[in-house]
Formats: structure tokens, sequence, C-alpha cells
């Protein structure tokens, strides 16, 4: 049976930066998702003669915006402040970069 002789302030810091870490590598693979969704439905919609839903796009475009958002606070969090990085690494498209941030239109309620 082996100890661990590490202070459990040390044990504690370590688990903190893995789930930081955890995170932060979660929110990049969602921010990678949302993007690729948007390309994907913007080359779909290249190639085909009818205009793609406006409606459907922005809805993907708030989602990448969105994600980015969460990933930009988690990077911060864990003290790395430059999102420049983020943006030339994953190719972010500016009108994703507008909208990092804004909160999703409220849904309207059902008349009844």
């Amino acid at each position: 049976m082996s100890r661990d002789l590490r202070p459990p302030v040390d044990i504690l810091h370590y688990e903190i930066v893995q789930e930081q870490a955890s995170a932060l590598g979660r929110m990049g693979r969602t921010l990678e998702q949302a993007l690729t969704r948007l390309r994907e439905f913007d080359a779909a919609h290249a190639l085909s003669e009818t205009t793609p839903s406006q409606l459907a796009r922005r809805k993907l475009v708030a989602e990448a915006g969105h994600a980015l958002w969460m990933f930009v606070v988690q990077r911060e969090a864990t003290g790395l402040r430059d999102s420049r990085h983020i943006m030339r690494t994953y190719n972010v498209p500016a009108e994703v970069q507008r909208c990092m941030g804004l909160a999703p239109a409220p849904s309207k309620p059902s008349a009844k």
C-alpha cells in the first residue's frame, strides 16, 4: 500500500489543474464541432441552387459563437488571456467572433 506524501494542498491543486485541462479540452472540441457544422452547412448550400435558410444558418453561427465564448472563458480562467491564438488556430469566422458571448434569444411563449 503506497501513501502519497505530498501535502493535501498540492494534491488538491493537482486535481484542480487536471479538471481545468479536461474542461478546456471539452470546450475546444465543442467549438471545433460547431465550426464544422457551420462550414458543412455553407459548403452544402454553396453547391446547391437553393437559397439556404437564413434562420438555420443564423442558429449555427449563434451556436458557434456560444461555443467560442465558453472556450475563451475557460481559457481565461486558466490564465490564458490572449484569444487571438484561438481565432487563428480554429480559423474562426468574423461573424462568429462578433456574436461571441451573446445570449441566445428567448423562445417566444406559445399562444393559448
